[in-house]
């Protein structure tokens, strides 16, 4: 069977077949015997008030025998002691074995009841079947029962096993190359989980190539620029070594720009970072801070749970924006406010517009007028807070309108 659904359900019908097989299995060969036994050991005493005694003519005792089994509607066999046919009636018996004191006798026709008479006769009777065979007739209805639990199970294992066929065809899809295909999530057990796991992932594959796509489109387009710079100044430097501190500066700004392309790239494919280790923000903006003039640290102490590293660009970003954009002074404050560190980069630039203040955090977007950089700065900024579980947004002051906050949770509540 390659079909989920058929070897679940058959693995039912053959439950269900065991069943009916053990317990046809116990009814005819279990101690307790068929039930009736109780049945025929009293019809059986009775029957021994009946019969004439052992002294009395064979042909006396048939006619009692046979009188006795129209009576009960049975087969009936009297036997001496030592296992002699004395009187029989109906279909053949077994004989009975010579110390029976009462048990059941299998045969051809069925099963009998033996048992000793007070004058150590032996008595064995049979009941007439009034439709068929007993063992038959209760196999028939552990025969209906399975087949109609059979039936009931059918609809539960399809409706399963179909869920997990279309879930099959949206994974088929997705590794086929098409990363909008979804699934319906039905019901709140096991299956829909996973359906609504597989969406999360699909989802999540489907923004990650989008990013990754335009990621390298605007890649492409940007690093064009520094080379055309860079080729025209290895030119110029042939004639005109003045040109060498420009030409180390377009280099300079090329290995820059393919720094942040692969940080952005290798941001965008991590989901939970390892945030193991504590950092100062205020130390970390500190060393920052002493890279660039006009630049002033101040606040408390606010230490986070994250990667260093990334932190430290986070605000070196935040910096070069401000070198880049603004105009001096600059001015970094750090604190903590509401279970968060709060990190402030402000400077004397006009700010951002307003209408602009979501979009200078998407990747290669620049304003208007802006020509240095690749728009990746900003754009990094907003990863790495987003990967510490904070945000990054434009916050302007009436003294500072140009500001941009970073809110980052606290070692306290990460």
């Amino acid at each position: 069977m390659r079909r989920l659904y058929l070897k679940i359900y058959g693995t039912i019908i053959v439950s269900l077949v065991l069943v009916v097989m053990v317990a046809g299995g116990v009814w005819r060969w279990g101690s307790g015997g068929p039930p009736g036994a109780q049945v025929f050991e009293v019809a059986g005493e009775i029957a021994s008030l009946a019969l004439p005694p052992s002294t009395a003519p064979q042909p006396e005792q048939q006619r009692i025998i046979a009188h006795l089994a129209q009576r009960f509607r049975s087969d009936l066999a009297l036997y001496t002691a030592d296992g002699t046919l004395i009187a029989a009636f109906g279909r053949p018996l077994p004989q009975p074995p010579a110390n029976t004191d009462g048990e059941w006798l299998y045969g051809r026709g069925g099963p009998a009841w033996a048992f000793r008479l007070p004058d150590d006769r032996r008595l064995v009777v049979r009941a007439l079947p009034r439709h068929r065979n007993p063992l038959v007739s209760f196999l028939l209805v552990l025969g209906g029962i399975a087949l109609a639990v059979a039936i009931c199970a059918y609809p539960f294992v399809r409706g399963l096993t179909r869920r997990l066929e279309r879930l099959q065809v949206g994974v088929e899809k997705l590794g086929s190359g098409n990363l909008s295909a979804r699934v319906d999530v039905e019901g709140k057990d096991e299956v829909a989980r996973l359906a609504e796991i597989f969406n999360r992932s699909a989802e999540r594959i489907e923004d990650l190539m989008k990013s990754h796509r335009m990621l390298l489109a605007n890649a492409s387009h940007e690093l064009r620029t520094p080379l055309s710079r860079i080729r025209l100044g290895i030119d110029l430097l042939q004639h005109d070594p003045s040109y060498k501190p420009e030409l180390e500066r377009n280099i300079a700004e090329l290995d820059q720009m393919i720094d942040e392309i692969l940080l952005a790239s290798r941001l965008g494919a991590i989901q939970k970072p390892q945030l193991e280790e504590s950092v100062d923000l205020l130390a970390v903006a500190a060393e920052e801070g002493a890279r660039y003039d006009d630049c002033a640290v101040g606040g408390s102490t606010a230490v986070v749970r994250g990667d260093r590293r990334l932190l430290s660009r986070m605000i070196r970003n935040l910096l070069d924006n401000a070198r880049r954009h603004g105009a001096p002074p600059v001015r970094v404050t750090v604190r903590s406010e509401n279970k968060q560190a709060v990190v402030e980069v402000m400077d004397g630039g006009k700010g951002v517009p307003e209408a602009e203040r979501e979009r200078v955090f998407t990747p290669f977007y620049r304003l208007a007028g802006d020509t240095e950089g690749a728009g990746l700065g900003l754009a990094l900024v907003q990863q790495i807070a987003r990967l510490h579980g904070g945000e990054a947004v434009v916050a302007p002051k009436s003294d500072f309108p140009s500001c941009f906050q970073v809110s980052l949770p606290n070692q306290a509540t990460a």
